[in-house]
């Protein structure tokens, strides 16, 4: 497959540190946007969204919600220990997990490893007036990651206010900084609504109610899913191929309305962030799959499987097989996974413009942008550094329009 040949030093640019935005501005409508459109561009600011706009356009966010993941412990030694929560593995349910109130399980990445045997560590919080005493132990220990169980003595509180009160935000690595009060704000989207990311769905974060109302107001149409955004999503390609980079897999969320806004709005589909794109791009597929298999139970696309799908399915016909799917069951929630990787050499089936920020050099997420725009993302990358945008999460935004 030549697509696997893609050689990742072709999405290479070169971001000096200065480029990237350490702290988001203060009126997030304020960011600048780079308006690529047919190979032509130009600069605004973000409040103008509504006039890049047509009426006719459904926007698509994603809802998720950003926890606050890092978990810092010491050691009776003074050892500094970082639990970052990656994903639930008992409740495996992201808002059952929330709403545990003794125990429960979570697959982490830890810092400072080497200092933690096999001892539990404790860590004294308070909620409200409540003393509460958080104990983490490692049960086991895979490839990338540790199972870690969290229990606390106080069942008066779910899990989610253990996080709320003693954790941290996890802020992106590449900002080199302290995640500070303020980021409890900033680093979310408002309109977020389920908890589960452990990183941002950037592209949303210049929006405010000021731009939403006016949207409404111009006629243009907004509807929601909820990608939970993993810590893969920072993952560099560090191989020489596309290849040889295992992506990581996200669970999300859909609506049945969500299902009728595409079928009703197709051909004028705005994808608010990438992790719109892949949810959407994802559903497709899976429209794919349960036309081939009526059957099918297992709702998950694999990092490859899409280009070794072959369809000629409309996204049309796609779209109405997960709908039909859904009213025989009479549900209004579709839930699956998604390990896809999109790459220059993918057909957009569903996806029209996207807005997102600027990523990282040698990302997948660039690579996603590639495959949208074509080479073109190069043009579009150069005038954005020349022109003083700013970069990577807290940084300005842009539109894209093939």
């Amino acid at each position: 497959m030549k697509i696997k040949e893609l050689r990742t030093e072709n999405y290479n640019y070169n971001l000096s540190d200065e480029k990237i935005a350490k702290y988001p501005l203060e009126n997030r409508e304020n960011s600048k946007i780079l308006v690529y459109n047919s190979g032509k561009i130009k600069d605004k600011k973000f409040y103008n969204l509504p006039e890049l706009l047509s009426e006719n356009d459904l926007l698509v966010f994603n809802t998720t919600k950003v926890i606050q993941a890092r978990l810092i412990f010491r050691k009776k030694t003074g050892a500094k220990i970082e639990i970052f929560c990656l994903e639930p593995n008992e409740p495996a349910d992201y808002e059952q997990i929330f709403q545990t109130t003794k125990s429960c399980l979570w697959k982490c990445v830890v810092g400072n490893s080497k200092k933690w045997k096999k001892d539990t560590l404790v860590s004294d919080i308070q909620i409200y007036d409540n003393n509460i005493e958080l104990c983490a132990t490692v049960i086991s220990t895979e490839r990338d990651a540790k199972i870690i169980e969290f229990s606390w003595n106080n069942p008066n509180f779910t899990f989610a206010e253990i996080l709320e009160s003693a954790g941290v935000t996890p802020i992106p690595p590449y900002l080199n900084r302290e995640s500070e009060e303020s980021d409890k704000i900033r680093y979310q989207t408002i309109y977020s609504e389920q908890k589960g990311s452990v990183a941002a769905p950037t592209a949303g974060l210049h929006f405010t109610k000021e731009v939403i109302n006016e949207l409404g107001q111009k006629g243009i149409k907004t509807s929601n899913l909820v990608l939970h955004v993993g810590a893969g999503t920072f993952k560099p390609v560090k191989s020489e191929t596309i290849a040889e980079h295992k992506m990581h897999t996200e669970h999300f969320i859909v609506t049945l309305k969500l299902i009728e806004d595409l079928i009703s709005n197709l051909d004028n589909i705005v994808s608010v962030g990438t992790t719109s794109v892949r949810t959407l791009e994802s559903l497709y597929w899976l429209g794919v799959k349960l036309n081939n298999n009526p059957s099918l139970t297992n709702f998950q696309i694999a990092q490859w499987e899409v280009y070794e799908l072959t369809s000629e399915l409309s996204a049309i016909k796609a779209l109405t097989e997960i709908y039909n799917y859904m009213k025989d069951r009479n549900v209004n929630y579709f839930e699956a996974a998604t390990q896809i990787i999109i790459v220059p050499g993918y057909h957009f089936k569903i996806v029209n413009k996207l807005i997102t920020n600027f990523h990282q050099p040698k990302s997948t997420l660039l690579l996603l942008i590639a495959a949208f725009i074509g080479d073109d993302w190069q043009k579009v990358y150069e005038y954005a550094l020349k022109n003083d945008f700013r970069f990577l999460s807290y940084g300005d935004s842009s539109i894209l329009i093939p």
